[in-house]
């Protein structure tokens, strides 16, 4: 999966809630549903949604399907993140070296 593909994923906002939810511990989609305001059948949907992304595992426990996050999921958006910011820290990084510079030759004056 990409990066655009989790940020789609998450851009709904009940499913970063349900990925939430399912972090520490699998549930049942009646037990995630039980949360929202949405029929069971449109929290399957958003399962469908974040399990096709990558986010999310499901295992059977019986006639159960439990859903549990799928760290590594992440990983390619933290990848993307980390690509941003670590530009975003080298250039803030060559600016304070390029005052550091003027401040240097202004005392030197």
């Amino acid at each position: 999966m990409s990066a655009q593909d989790v940020l789609r994923a998450l851009a709904e906002p009940r499913r970063p809630a349900i990925l939430r939810l399912v972090r520490d511990e699998a549930r049942s989609v009646g037990e995630i549903a039980a949360y929202f305001d949405i029929s069971q059948q449109a929290v399957s949907q958003h399962l469908q949604v974040l399990r096709e992304a990558g986010l999310v595992d499901v295992r059977r426990d019986g006639t159960r399907r439990l859903y549990r996050v799928r760290p590594e999921g992440l990983v390619p958006l933290r990848a993307f993140l980390e690509e941003l910011w670590d530009d975003r820290l080298d250039a803030l990084k060559r600016e304070a070296e390029r005052e550091q510079r003027s401040r240097d030759e202004h005392d030197q004056q």
